[in-house]
C-alpha cells in the first residue's frame, strides 16, 4: 500500500470521505460538523465536498439525533452520528441502550443496526467537570455495543472503517488529544479488525495494557523505562468490546507483571474489568498484584493547576511498573513460574 504521514484527525476525516465515496447509504449527522471548532480538522470540508444533505449539522438535541441516526440505520442506511463531547451523549443514553443495542435481538436477528456512534473524548484546557469526561466504561457494560477506541492513525482510520461496515452498533471513542498525532497512513482503503489488540511494544518484564491515549504514554514510559534496564511489553486494546483476551494474557503469562492504563475514573473503570479478566484467567502467572493507573474517582477541575495532579500520564506508568516489579520481592505471589502461553 501506498502510504504518506497523516494526522489522527486526518486519518479520521479520510475514512469517512472515502466510505462515503464508496456508499451512498453512508451520512453523517451531528451537532457543530461544519465547524473546526467542535470536531477538530476530522471533518474538514466534508460538508463541500458531499453536500449538506449528507453532512448534517444537527440541533442541539442529542436524543433527537441518535434516535434519528437509529431509525435511518433501521431503513438501511449506515449513519455515523456525531457527539462532539461525550458529556453530553448522557442525554442519549436511552436511544444507545434500550434501542440500537436491543433491536437485533428482540428481532430475533431479523434486523440490524449499522450505526456509529462517534463520541469525542475532551480534557484539559480548564474546561471543567461536564466537558471533560471519559465515559467510555458505561457502554462497555451494555450487550449489543461495541466500542472501540483508537490509539494511532493507523487504527483511526482503519477502525472507523470497519465500524461503518459492521452491521452492529458500534462506539468509536476518540480522543481530541490525539488529534495531532502523526504517522504513516496508507491512501487506499483498508480495515483495522474489530476486537483484535497490538502489541505496540515487545518485552519480557512487564506488560503495561493501554487505552487510547494512554498508550501514547505508556510507549514514552516504556522508553525512559529501559534506559533503567526494564523491559515493558505493551498492549494497546484497540477494542474494549469485545476485548482480546488472548492477546492480553499471552503477555501476562509471559511477564508476570502487570500494569493497566486507562484516561477514565478508576472505580468500576475500564482498567478494573481487564484487571478482572487477567485475574480470573491468568492469576497462576502473577508474580506481584495487577496495578491500574487511571482517574482519581473525583470530577475534573476546572484550575490548571489541579489538572497537573489530576490527569495522568507517562510518569504514572513508569512508576506504577516499578511498584510491581519491587512487590516481587515482597508479595506472597513471588516465586511462581509463568505459565507458557
Amino acid at each position: 500500500m501506498n502510504t504518506r504521514p497523516l494526522t489522527y484527525a486526518q486519518a479520521i476525516r479520510e475514512a469517512l470521505a472515502q466510505m462515503m465515496e464508496r456508499d451512498p447509504r453512508v451520512f453523517v449527522i451531528g451537532q457543530g460538523v461544519w465547524s473546526p471548532w467542535y470536531v477538530g480538522t476530522s471533518m474538514q470540508d466534508l460538508d463541500r465536498q458531499f453536500g449538506r444533505e449528507r453532512v448534517i449539522d444537527s440541533p442541539v438535541s442529542e436524543n433527537a439525533t441518535t434516535g434519528v441516526g437509529i431509525g435511518a440505520a433501521l431503513a438501511g442506511m449506515r449513519p455515523v452520528v456525531i457527539h462532539p463531547r461525550v458529556d453530553f451523549m448522557l442525554l442519549a443514553v436511552d436511544q444507545l441502550v434500550n434501542e440500537a443495542a436491543n433491536w437485533c435481538y428482540m428481532f430475533g436477528g431479523q434486523v440490524s443496526v449499522p450505526i456509529v456512534i462517534r463520541p469525542i473524548i475532551n480534557r484539559g484546557g480548564e474546561q471543567g467537570a461536564q466537558h471533560s469526561q471519559a465515559l467510555h466504561a458505561w457502554f462497555m457494560h451494555v450487550p449489543g455495543l461495541k466500542v472501540v477506541m483508537p490509539a494511532t492513525p493507523y487504527d483511526a482510520k482503519g477502525l472507523l472503517v470497519a465500524s461503518i461496515l459492521d452491521d452492529n452498533p458500534v462506539l468509536y471513542v476518540d480522543d481530541r488529544w490525539l488529534y495531532m498525532e502523526t504517522a504513516d497512513v496508507p491512501e487506499e482503503l483498508y480495515s483495522v479488525p474489530i476486537g483484535q489488540a497490538a502489541v505496540r511494544r515487545a518485552g519480557r518484564d512487564a506488560t503495561v495494557v493501554a487505552i487510547s491515549y494512554m498508550v501514547k504514554a505508556a510507549v514514552e514510559a516504556g522508553e525512559r523505562l529501559s534506559h533503567e534496564g526494564v523491559d515493558v511489553e505493551i498492549i494497546d486494546v484497540r477494542s474494549l468490546k469485545p476485548l482480546d483476551d488472548a492477546t492480553i494474557l499471552a503477555s501476562v503469562r509471559k511477564t508476570g507483571h502487570v500494569v493497566v492504563a486507562d484516561s477514565g475514573w478508576r472505580t468500576c473503570g475500564a482498567a478494573a474489568e481487564i484487571s478482572a479478566r487477567i485475574s480470573e484467567h491468568a492469576f497462576d502467572a502473577l508474580r506481584a498484584p495487577v496495578a491500574r493507573v487511571a482517574l482519581p474517582d473525583v470530577p475534573a477541575p476546572t484550575s490548571r493547576a489541579l489538572e497537573g495532579v489530576y490527569y495522568v500520564g507517562a510518569d504514572h506508568i513508569a512508576a506504577a511498573v516499578r511498584r510491581v516489579l519491587h512487590e516481587r520481592a515482597t508479595h506472597p505471589l513471588r516465586g511462581r513460574a509463568s505459565v507458557p502461553p
